[in-house]
């Protein structure tokens, strides 16, 4: 594994404190706030922490409630919800400075067999023909500054320019969509909660960005104040996080100062893993 993927793991091995209490940290790097998809997978992990290894998690809804303090441990407290025959629930309060700022219920299912079906993969480029992140952003270094050189536990392989890499005045269509592969920079452990955390944190990159792509906007441009309000995800079949995946996105509706974003999580060879739906607060600075 890299050094930036190690820490992420690191970090996702939460300190358990008493039962149903754990500790967790965050990465040592120059923040404003805790990164959402951060809380998201050690909420999950402190919830699976909790429940048999004979039942995966199969969805989790959360909302981001107040911005995390990246200088301060968050504390995940676990309530043992229901323990069904079939179906486990769980929900978690992550606190910090004696505040609750972030809510999750995850749900747990033991393995069935059933009616299958999916919508299919979209038919885009090989990741390995696709720019890595620092060649993709490297005529920009300059501009970008220290947010550049950050190491990046997880690989992404965009299939669109940079925003700032186009006119700046095109309109896109209402339904507009991105796609990135990404994958795990190295190779995991096999267990399948680590791999559900860490798409978890994964699936919070590029998401709301999408929200804005209509209008022609980016988070880059510096007009825009944007954090996540809520997030969803269902976990439909078995993946590995260290194998390449293609998340395809789209944005069906903003509104009010919020953006609806969507997600589908394919393997690579066309299996639908997971869907993710978040919405988000987009204020433009006047």
């Amino acid at each position: 594994m890299t050094t930036a993927l190690d820490e992420l793991v690191e970090i996702l091995d939460l300190e358990p404190i008493e039962v149903n209490i754990f500790r967790g940290v965050s990465p040592k790097d120059d923040r404003q706030r805790v990164f959402g998809g951060q809380v998201a997978g050690q909420a999950l992990v402190a919830a699976a922490r909790t429940v048999g290894p004979d039942r995966p998690v199969h969805s989790l809804h959360a909302y981001f409630l107040r911005p995390g303090d990246p200088l301060v441990p968050i504390l995940y407290e676990v309530d043992r919800i229901r323990d069904g025959r079939s179906f486990t629930t769980r929900r978690v309060v992550a606190i910090q400075h004696g505040k609750a700022i972030f809510n999750l219920q995850a749900s747990f299912h033991t393995v069935e067999d059933g009616l299958e079906h999916q919508a299919d993969m979209p038919q885009v480029a090989a990741p390995e023909t696709l720019p890595t992140f620092a060649e993709r952003y490297a005529p920009h270094a300059a501009k970008l500054g220290e947010w550049m050189k950050r190491p990046r536990p997880i690989d992404t392989r965009h299939l669109d320019a940079p925003r700032f890499d186009r006119s700046g005045n095109e309109v896109e269509a209402p339904r507009f969509g991105q796609a990135v592969w990404l994958r795990a920079d190295g190779v995991l452990p096999d267990d399948p909660v680590l791999h559900a955390c860490i798409v978890t944190y994964a699936s919070d990159m590029t998401l709301l960005d999408t929200t804005v792509l209509p209008h022609g906007l980016s988070w880059e441009g510096g007009t825009l104040m944007m954090a996540s309000l809520d997030h969803a995800m269902w976990f439909h079949r078995s993946f590995r996080a260290d194998d390449w995946l293609l998340y395809d996105l789209d944005t069906p509706s903003g509104s009010h100062a919020r953006g609806l974003a969507r997600g589908s999580i394919f393997t690579s060879d066309g299996k639908l893993a997971v869907s993710v739906v978040q919405e988000g607060l987009i204020r433009v600075i006047r």
